[in-house]
């Protein structure tokens, strides 16, 4: 297999490799697993095995890493079908643009291996192979209090955008991120609790930006910049 990146898992060494159709099984081996053993299985959506052929039929891209023969944890990017539920919508992106969009899709780290901030590698390695020639935009949905990838999108530069339901019936927030420019420095913040989803509406429709989120009094909060 070719390594586009190796290091260390504490005192374990492991690679990253670009899956490919014919790692199918394991890859969803692996989801089972992790979605097993989930305390709220409700902030993973699993994909079906026709999704996971569409990713690696060359409509994205999916990462893999490995401790010896072992796929360990999987990132995928997903160049979508432009339809009406399109996040290019939600993030103001103009239609002719949408074919240079990219999800951030399904993230599984084996629960023997969590820890070791392995989703976070996997994320710089996965942005670093984006082909900037063929793609301007990455967007992504996030379950609110999903506190792990709330962080694991923010630490990318990824900013919240929307706060609305998608998948029929689930609240998400939808990411963004500018592959090609920096974002603005921001003069006006604002800080909102989490569960307030009308009033974080309101401040996204002014203009504001969720940019990153921070825990206190047992609470979590979000910070809006304009």
């Amino acid at each position: 297999m070719d390594k586009v990146y190796e290091g260390m898992l504490g005192d374990t060494p492991f690679f990253v490799t670009q899956l490919q159709r014919k790692h199918l099984h394991v890859i969803e081996e692996l989801q089972q697993e992790v979605y097993e053993s989930l305390h709220d299985r409700s902030i993973l959506q699993p994909l079906s095995t026709e999704e996971f052929e569409y990713i690696l039929s060359g409509n994205g891209m999916m990462m893999g890493a490995y401790v010896e023969n072992e796929l360990i944890a999987f990132r995928a990017l997903l160049n979508p079908p432009i339809e009406e539920e399109h996040l290019g919508y939600d993030c103001g992106i103009a239609e002719d643009q949408f074919h240079r969009v990219l999800y951030q899709e399904i993230s599984n780290v084996s629960p023997k291996y969590q820890g070791f901030g392995l989703q976070k590698k996997l994320a710089k390695v996965v942005m670093n192979h984006i082909d900037l020639a063929s793609y301007d935009y990455v967007c992504s949905t996030v379950k609110p209090y999903n506190i792990p990838s709330l962080k694991d999108k923010f630490s990318q530069g990824l900013v919240i955008k929307g706060l609305k339901i998608k998948y029929v019936d689930k609240l998400r927030y939808i990411f963004y991120k500018d592959l090609h420019h920096e974002q603005p420095i921001f003069s006006e913040k604002k800080s909102l609790p989490m569960g307030d989803t009308n009033g974080q509406q309101i401040l996204l429709k002014q203009g504001y930006l969720g940019t990153s989120i921070y825990e206190e009094q047992h609470d979590w909060f979000v910070v809006y910049e304009k």
